[in-house]
């Protein structure tokens, strides 16, 4: 995989392009980065409709309007399931494929997040004016920090002041069973990387077999001292078991 090839990273739910700036700028020197805001999320456009084939047609426009014919995929949890979903119904433009912390199979979205989104919905209504007001507010719901830091990057100023989220939080309600789906068909005969925190319960040791019946070429590593958010909470460690990949 020389130089310069371009390289797609896509962030998880709630996330956006932003949460990867780092890994990006360290990247850069390799590879043609590419960070991207999915829709309803980040500074991208809002939409009603959203499903991970929509989220992948979404990719393909992008690599279209930017002369991508090919592109390595990194994709974090929904993320990852949209760099799945773009490598099993395209794969003719995913030259290798690096899934983090999930898996192909369905997820209880509403109840994994079910605190996180009555947090967020309730900032929403709150229309607060300072950053500390909302982690305040916000902690009655999500005790862990780091998990509140994470999340309310998402907050911005509005033209009057106030904060407001950039995400669409009143249509991502509306799509958990979309988010946990697992709408996957087809293989992808490529190099594929699945990067797994080891504090984590996204992926399980029975999930081996499905990953190797979609992506035959999956490889599975590992990242010690890390949960969900495996590549804020060991940067190193994930940035290693990717390059072992790539190199």
């Amino acid at each position: 995989m020389g130089q310069g090839e371009p390289l797609l990273i896509l962030h998880g739910f709630l996330g956006m392009s932003d949460n990867w700036r780092t890994h990006a700028k360290y990247w850069s020197s390799r590879y043609q980065v590419h960070g991207i805001d999915q829709r309803n999320h980040g500074k991208s456009f809002h939409a009603d409709a959203f499903d991970y084939t929509l989220l992948a047609e979404d990719i393909v426009r992008y690599m279209d309007a930017n002369k991508i014919e090919k592109t390595i995929v990194l994709g974090h949890s929904m993320g990852g399931k949209t760099a799945m979903t773009l490598a099993l119904n395209y794969p003719e433009r995913v030259s290798a494929l690096i899934v983090a912390d999930i898996a192909p199979k369905h997820y209880d979205v509403g109840g994994k997040f079910s605190n996180i989104l009555k947090g967020l919905l309730y900032l929403e209504a709150q229309k607060l004016n300072s950053r500390s007001a909302a982690d305040n507010a916000f902690s009655q719901f999500v005790s862990e920090l780091g998990v509140r830091q994470f999340l309310l990057k998402n907050l911005t100023r509005t033209s009057v002041g106030s904060l407001q989220l950039k995400c669409n939080i009143q249509v991502l309600v509306t799509k958990l069973n979309e988010i946990g789906a697992a709408p996957f068909s087809g293989t992808y005969d490529g190099d594929t990387l699945f990067l797994a925190g080891r504090n984590s319960d996204y992926i399980l040791d029975e999930d081996h077999e499905k990953i190797k019946l979609f992506f035959p070429k999956a490889k599975l590593r590992w990242v010690e001292h890390a949960g969900h958010w495996l590549h804020a909470e060991n940067p190193e460690g994930f940035t290693a078991a990717l390059h072992e990949f790539l190199d």
